[in-house]
């Protein structure tokens, strides 16, 4: 089986793209853009009507969100041993780590990255940034402090956890006013060991 994966460097399915070399799946990249100013291709659109990467395609299936191509996957090549079994105790801190990543450190991402989304008046842009970045530090101190002395952010055993945790640590920017993944010395410290994978 082949997949197909649209992708953007800087963006989420990056995370997808190192899961997909972990598994060893047999996968193609479809260049997409993440430049507002420039047209989504008519396939990207209709498999996704937000016009987000990732997409993940095979044979006649799609989907989309990182979150769920993450949690798929490790579900579809469970040998690679990338999530706890379903039945195992930390499967339950695996789904909300990684439900965490999506819906509390993304959406502060956002919040700079993309103020206009929270605010209907221009000149509140600046505020809107100015609380990604604090929610930023908020969100990575609580992963910091969830890890503690933890080989990785599951505990002993390396996970896709640990994946999507480097992946969003590549979004940091302190040069934008965001916090330094250096503030974060337990996040650094998986988020290396995820590099040297690489």
């Amino acid at each position: 089986m082949k997949y197909r994966l649209f992708y953007a460097e800087g963006t989420a399915s990056k995370g997808i793209r190192i899961i997909l070399e972990e598994v060893g799946a047999n996968y193609e990249l479809i260049p997409a853009t993440t430049d507002r100013s420039k047209p989504r291709s008519k396939e990207h659109i209709k498999l996704n009507p937000n016009g987000w990467v990732p997409v993940l395609t095979w044979g006649k299936s799609s989907m989309y969100e990182a979150v769920a191509i993450t949690i798929f996957l490790c579900d579809r090549y469970p040998k690679s041993e990338l999530a706890p079994a379903s039945n195992s105790d930390s499967r339950a801190l695996f789904l909300q780590t990684l439900v965490y990543f999506a819906s509390s450190v993304q959406t502060a991402f956002q919040l700079d990255y993309y103020p206009d989304r929270f605010s209907d008046d221009k000149q509140c842009e600046l505020s809107a940034q100015r609380r990604g970045h604090r929610r930023l530090r908020e969100t990575w101190n609580i992963v910091d402090q969830q890890i503690s002395a933890n080989r990785f952010v599951l505990g002993d055993k390396f996970s896709a956890a640990d994946i999507y945790l480097f992946m969003l640590t590549t979004w940091l920017k302190p040069e934008r006013g965001q916090p330094s993944v250096s503030e974060f010395p337990n996040v650094e410290r998986i988020a290396d060991k995820v590099f040297e994978r690489k």
